[in-house]
Order: C-alpha cells, then sequence, then structure tokens
C-alpha cells in the first residue's frame, strides 16, 4: 500500500489515492442486509454465551465476494463501505445485548419502541462524539496505535483486490480458522477446545486457554507487548487476587452466604464464584478509574478538536465534519426529551440526561483509543458499562429512586450508554480502514449511521422475540446472559444496599498505583478482567509471532514473513468468525442441535492436540517462505 511513498514521505499514502465514491444504491442494500445478518447473529451469541466478533473481518471477505457480483464497478472502496456496515450493525448487537436483556431479568418489560428511541440516540451520539477525536487517534496517531482489527480488515480488502501471497495467506488462515471453529463446542461440538486446570486445596487458582484461532489471529496481530500487558493483569487476578480472596472464604462461618446468592455458602466458594461474586468487581473498579484518567488525559484533545470543527469552514483541505456535529447536537437534545418520556419526570429526565451524556462522552473515548490498542472483539464494554451503571444507580438511589419502575428506567439510560460504548470503538476502527484505504470519511460516517439504525431495528426486535426464552432461568437456561446477570445483579444490588463496595474501591486504588506506575490502565484492567482462557491464547499468538521474528535471519525476509504472518491472521480471524456466524445461524433456525464432546474429545488432552495443531498450521507456512523476491518499486506503489 504505497509503502515506500510513505516512508520516503513520513505521512501514510492510502491505498487509492484519488478520491472516488463507494456508495451506490446496490452497495446500500447489501450494507443493510449484512448489518441485519451480523446485528442478529451477533446478539445471538453475545446473549448465548457473552462472546462477541467484529464484524469489519467477515464482513469484508463477504462484501468481497457481493461487490464482485454486483457492483464490480466500485471494487474496493465499495467493500470498504460493506466492511463498515458489516461494523455497524454488530456493534450494536456487541453493546445494546449486554443491558437490554437485564431489564427482563428484573421482572421488567422491552418495548420495542422505546427500545428503538433509545439506541439511534446512542448512534449519533457516539459517531458525533468519536468524531471529534477521529484525526487525533486515527491520523496522528498513525503508527503509534497499532489497530490490529483494523489492519486485518485493510489487509483482507488489499487482498481481495490484489490478490498473489496475501490472498494465499489469508485462505490459508480462513481454512484453518474455520475448520479448528467448525469441530469444536461453537459449531459441530465434536471436539474440546478448552484446556482447564483448576487448584482447589490451600492456594486456590485457575489457569485455562480456551484454544480460538480467532483470538490467537488477534493476539499474532497486535504483538506481544499488549498481549504480555493483558495477560500480566489475568495472572494478577487469577494467580494473586483471587487465591487471596478465597484464603478466607475457607474461614468464614456456616451461616455466611454470597452477597448476590443467599443459596450459596461463603466457604462453599469455588474458584469461578470467587472471580464472579468479588473479584470482577475489582476489575470493574480498575476500569473505572482508568477511564476517568483516560478522559481527563483527552480533554486537551477533545477541545482542539472543537475549535477545529467550528472553524472547519475556512478550510479547505480537511473534510468538513458537519454531520458528525448535528448528530451529537441533535443526540444530545433528543436524551432529554426520551428521558422524560421514559420517565414522566423532568427532574429524572434532567439527572438521567446529564450522567449519561457525560458517562458516554467519557468512554466512548476511552473505547475509541481500545480499538487502536486491542481492537473492538475484546474490549471491556461491559465493564465500562458496569462502571457507568454503579455512577448512575448510587445518584438514582441518593435521590430515593429505588422501585422496580425507576430500576427499568435505570437500565434505559444504560442501554444509552453501553450502546453508544460500543458504536464508538466500532466506528473508529471502520474510519481506520477507510483511512488506509483511501475512502470519504463523510460517506463512511453515512453509511455507517445508517448501518447502525438497521441493527438497533434488529437487535432490539431479536430482543423483544426471544424475551420468554430470555426469562427463562435454572441450571441450564437456554440463554446465559452473562453480562445482563451480572448487571441487574449490580443495579438491585446498589438499589438494595447490597452490593461489594470493598471490591470497587480496591480496583480503583490499584489503578491509580498503575497510574503512578506509568503502566497502561485499561490494558492491564482488561486482562484483569476478561476470561484468562481469552488472555492467555491471544498471548499465544503474539508468542508465534515473537518466535517467527526473533528467529528468521535477514530484515527482509523477517519483514515478508511478519507480513505474511499478519495476512494469515487476518485468514484466522475471518474464518473463525464466518464459520461461527454459520454455526449461530444453523443453530437458531435448529437445523443443528446443541452436541458437547463425549470421551477423549472431551478432556484437556484433546484441547492440548488442537492447541499444537493450531500452532503448527500458523508457524509452517511461515517458515516456508525461503526468499524474498525483487519487486520493482513501481509495484509498491500501485493503487
Amino acid at each position: 500500500m504505497a509503502k515506500n511513498k510513505e516512508q520516503k514521505s513520513g505521512k501514510h499514502v492510502p491505498y487509492v489515492t484519488k478520491k472516488q465514491r463507494g456508495g451506490s444504491p446496490a452497495i446500500l442494500i447489501m450494507g443493510i442486509i449484512l448489518a441485519i445478518i451480523f446485528g442478529a447473529s451477533t446478539a445471538y451469541s453475545g446473549m448465548k454465551a457473552g462472546l462477541t466478533v467484529a464484524a469489519g473481518i467477515p464482513g469484508s471477505i463477504i462484501g468481497s465476494g457481493l461487490v464482485s457480483i454486483f457492483a464490480r464497478k466500485k471494487g474496493i472502496l465499495g467493500k470498504n463501505i460493506l466492511q463498515g456496515m458489516s461494523s455497524g450493525g454488530e456493534a450494536i448487537a456487541s453493546g445494546m445485548i449486554y443491558v437490554l436483556p437485564a431489564i427482563i431479568l428484573i421482572g421488567g418489560h422491552v418495548n420495542f419502541w422505546t427500545g428503538m428511541m433509545v439506541g439511534i440516540l446512542a448512534v449519533l451520539f457516539a459517531i458525533g462524539s468519536a468524531s471529534l477525536v477521529q484525526n487525533y487517534l486515527i491520523v496522528e496517531e498513525h503508527g503509534r496505535l497499532a489497530y490490529p482489527e483494523s489492519m486485518a480488515i485493510t489487509e483482507a480488502l488489499v487482498a481481495s483486490e490484489s490478490g498473489g501471497d496475501s490472498l494465499k495467506f489469508l485462505g490459508i488462515g480462513f481454512g484453518i480458522g474455520g475448520l479448528i471453529t467448525m469441530v469444536t463446542t461453537q459449531v459441530f461440538g465434536w471436539l474440546n477446545n478448552m484446556i482447564t486446570y483448576t487448584g482447589n486445596s490451600f492456594y486456590r487458582w485457575k489457569m485455562s486457554t480456551e484454544v480460538n484461532p480467532m483470538l490467537a489471529g488477534i493476539g499474532f496481530v497486535v504483538g506481544i507487548d499488549v498481549a504480555l500487558t493483558m495477560f500480566a493483569g489475568s495472572i494478577l487476578s487469577n494467580f494473586a487476587v483471587v487465591p487471596l480472596v478465597s484464603y478466607f472464604t475457607q474461614m468464614a462461618g456456616g451461616s455466611a452466604h454470597v452477597w448476590n446468592n443467599a443459596a450459596l455458602h461463603i466457604s462453599q466458594m469455588g474458584v469461578d464464584d470467587v472471580a464472579g461474586s468479588y473479584v470482577k468487581y475489582i476489575g470493574a473498579g480498575m476500569m473505572l478509574c482508568g477511564g476517568i484518567i483516560g478522559a481527563i488525559k483527552l480533554i486537551p484533545v477533545i477541545w482542539t478538536s472543537i475549535k477545529k470543527v467550528i472553524n472547519a469552514r475556512n478550510s479547505a483541505t480537511e473534510e468538513k465534519n458537519a454531520l458528525g456535529v448535528i448528530a451529537l447536537m441533535l443526540s444530545v437534545i433528543l436524551i432529554f426529551v426520551a428521558g422524560f418520556i421514559i420517565s414522566g419526570s423532568f427532574l429524572v429526565a434532567l439527572i438521567g440526561g446529564i450522567l449519561s451524556l457525560l458517562l458516554a462522552l467519557l468512554f466512548v473515548i476511552v473505547s475509541a483509543r481500545l480499538a487502536g490498542t486491542i481492537g473492538c472483539s475484546n474490549a471491556p464494554v461491559s465493564g465500562m458499562t458496569i462502571a457507568s451503571l454503579v455512577i448512575m444507580t448510587l445518584a438514582f438511589v441518593s435521590m430515593g429512586w429505588t422501585n422496580q419502575n425507576y430500576s427499568e428506567i435505570l437500565l434505559l439510560f444504560g442501554v444509552f450508554i453501553v450502546t453508544a460504548i460500543s458504536v464508538g470503538g466500532g466506528y473508529m476502527q471502520t474510519q481506520k480502514v477507510n483511512y488506509m484505504i483511501g475512502g470519504s470519511n463523510r460517506e463512511m460516517m453515512k453509511y455507517y449511521m445508517i448501518a447502525g439504525i438497521v441493527g438497533v431495528f434488529t437487535v432490539v426486535g431479536t430482543t423483544v422475540i426471544l424475551a420468554p426464552q430470555l426469562q427463562v432461568t435454572g441450571s441450564n437456561p437456554p440463554f446465559g446472559l452473562p453480562q445482563a446477570n451480572l448487571i441487574a445483579t449490580l443495579t438491585t444490588g446498589i438499589m438494595s444496599g447490597n452490593l461489594p463496595w470493598i471490591m470497587v474501591i480496591v480496583g480503583i486504588v490499584m489503578a491509580i498505583v498503575l497510574w503512578m506506575l506509568d503502566l497502561p490502565i485499561m490494558t492491564v484492567a482488561l486482562g484483569f478482567y476478561l476470561p484468562i482462557s481469552t488472555t492467555s491464547i491471544i498471548l499465544v499468538g503474539a508468542l508465534l509471532k515473537l518466535i517467527v521474528d526473533k528467529t528468521t535471519k535477514g530484515e527482509a525476509l523477517k519483514a515478508k514473513r511478519i507480513q505474511s504472518g499478519v495476512s494469515l491472521s487476518s485468514g484466522l480471524i475471518a474464518g473463525g468468525s464466518i464459520i461461527g456466524l454459520i454455526g449461530i445461524i444453523l443453530h437458531v433456525t435448529g437445523l443443528l442441535k446443541e452436541a458437547s464432546p463425549k470421551g477423549f474429545a472431551a478432556g484437556n488432552a484433546m484441547g492440548i492436540i488442537i492447541l499444537i495443531v493450531l500452532a503448527v498450521a500458523i508457524v509452517v507456512p511461515l517458515y516456508m517462505i525461503k526468499k524474498v523476491e525483487d519487486r520493482k518499486p513501481s509495484d509498491e506503489n500501485e493503487g
């Protein structure tokens, strides 16, 4: 992508240097279809198991095929629009499903039109807010922020145009990721891909790794520094804090029970119980403090961005951000109107609206920056939402608004916040791809906004349709709703005055210590909050990249292998995402029944075998690259 030019000038040279439009009626129709597909499938998978996947990669793969059939003249810019619209639909689901079902869990009712109103306002606010720091995070920080998933999406789009080695390694990765995803628990359920070891003696701990090709691919892209920092947070959580809390739980009397589960005695808590009922809240406190510190640091950037927007009419060299400003102003005004319609009270609308706007602005900016460090698939959206709802709930309690009706109103404000957070990250990731490709900022904003509104319609509709199943609880409910259950428990716990505040405060103190040591708070907090099964496989992917880097002699060959590894990793992410999506659709339609591995296929040994196969399948194709073919300089500058 014009690497020689970029290196000589010190500035990024996009793949497409001529200003063109990628949109058309055909692109719009295909984008809406993709937004619906990814919105519905992500909503299902997120409510089922708490896992969501950024749709940019599979959207770029599917979009490339659709453009080649129905809109060939639009080329890579049309494909770029489709990956953005795919991300727009998915981002809604990746946020909204954490809070919207919580209304059902506390005994409330989800109204379709109310959900639509809140969701659309969140889309407008997120895009408008993110656009204020877009130039700084995408242009000024280019080369410093990794944007791993954006780079993978860009690689996939370019490969679809140029073919050659990039497309070959993308295909290899797609095959590996798709095959492993197909045979494991996400689709057919034949083989176990979770390696778990637990210590329940005097020192209680848990180590687990989910052999997930998508996560391994993300690890390869983000590299060892980010992956190791995240894993350090997981080590702190699983091998320091969990054993410490577990040590004291064993001393508890027989009558003492867990704060949020009267049926479970503290002395009977296992490692997972300790992590879920207590340690998670330390992570929430870390994210709360880290988000505030990060936002304070960005205040000068936000102010500068606002001044640039105000003076944009005098600039002929920058694209105007009028659409973003209009979206932001409209959402700020209408959130108070929506608050009054929902609550029937001017005071509730005023306090709820102000808090929602401030918290959403704070975490939209944090989420937008996280897109540049770890991508969107593993962004701690639920953690930032928990931190926001703690503050919102405290405000409601201080006003005496503690009954069932106020709890539903509170959660609707929470739907606004969480949707905005998710959209903020997804939008920034999409615009980074757009910047790399050379698309129009305004055009992408418009199409992303349309996709977001379509996503709101899809996710709210899916939630309303599935409401009877979402109400089912017990040991094996049809939908696990892990984040929604946590949020429902959290808000009702604060409303009733029953919450482990000491854990939240400890998290805040730990974040302050990290800040004093000049360590990346949010990256450590992310590792602390996420399951170690997730951070460990991301570390595996990063270690494989490090091995290839350190064992390859010659800078040219090393660069070629790493570049091919990024293409292969993009394929891993795409294969895992698309095959996982197909599996979800098959499960939803009933064409594929739930299945679990049995016998040897269900044990840790099988997970280890799959891990070895995955590692070998990643590095062997890269080591097969023995030399770097000479290419004419003009070849590097095409596009």
